[in-house]
């Protein structure tokens, strides 16, 4: 596995997206343990698009408008759903006392649609995993599930050093009702934001 494949994806996942934003929340209002369970989910909702750009059903969001309009319409209502919750005191950003309230199942499919339903992803994975196979590679279909085997790995570790991080000043965080109003206000813009990037996107 080259340097160049482990710089470039380390790079892609530490850039702040949805799935980082999703765990940092999950962190701050359920604790460490949610925080990992989210960057799970996170890493799971990678799964799809890693199938598609291997199976080349990328490459028909990419040639056809509908359907890629489609995943992006739902991408963009979804996080602009998170935006709109994440403002609100019982939305995405209430802090649980008893960090159990939320199950970790309830946690992983909110993950998972998070990144599942960005057409971008599947995209990127058709055009980036292939820069990184030989030409001449004997076994091209395995190399491919190999690098992006590696890069959920990387996805998961670093989501969840995102999320631990959250966790750890949680309750420095949370005893402060005003730096949790801007927190909600910020994550809430940030996922609106997201959402708007997602909105003008072109294949």
């Amino acid at each position: 596995m080259s340097l160049d494949f482990l710089i470039t994806s380390l790079i892609v996942i530490v850039s702040p997206g949805t799935g980082v934003l999703f765990t940092l929340a999950a962190g701050l209002s359920r604790g460490r343990r949610a925080s990992v369970v989210a960057a799970f989910g996170c890493t799971l909702g990678i799964v799809p698009h890693i199938a598609a750009a291997v199976l080349g059903l990328a490459a028909v969001l990419h040639t056809s408008a509908v359907a890629f309009q489609t995943l992006k319409v739902l991408g963009v209502a979804y996080l602009i759903y998170m935006a709109w919750m994440t403002l609100k005191e019982h939305g995405t950003l209430k802090v649980e006392t008893d960090t159990r309230v939320k199950s970790s199942r309830d946690v992983i499919v909110s993950a998972i649609l998070v990144n599942i339903l960005n057409p971008k992803l599947s995209i990127f994975f058709l055009a980036f995993l292939p820069q990184f196979i030989a030409a001449d590679e004997v076994h091209p279909l395995r190399r491919m599930l190999e690098l992006s085997a590696a890069f959920m790995a990387m996805t998961f570790a670093v989501f969840a050093l995102y999320g631990l991080f959250a966790g750890l000043v949680r309750d420095r965080v949370v005893s402060r009702p005003r730096v949790m109003t801007w927190l909600r206000r910020l994550f809430a813009g940030g996922f609106a934001l997201l959402g708007a990037k997602l909105a003008f996107a072109e294949r």
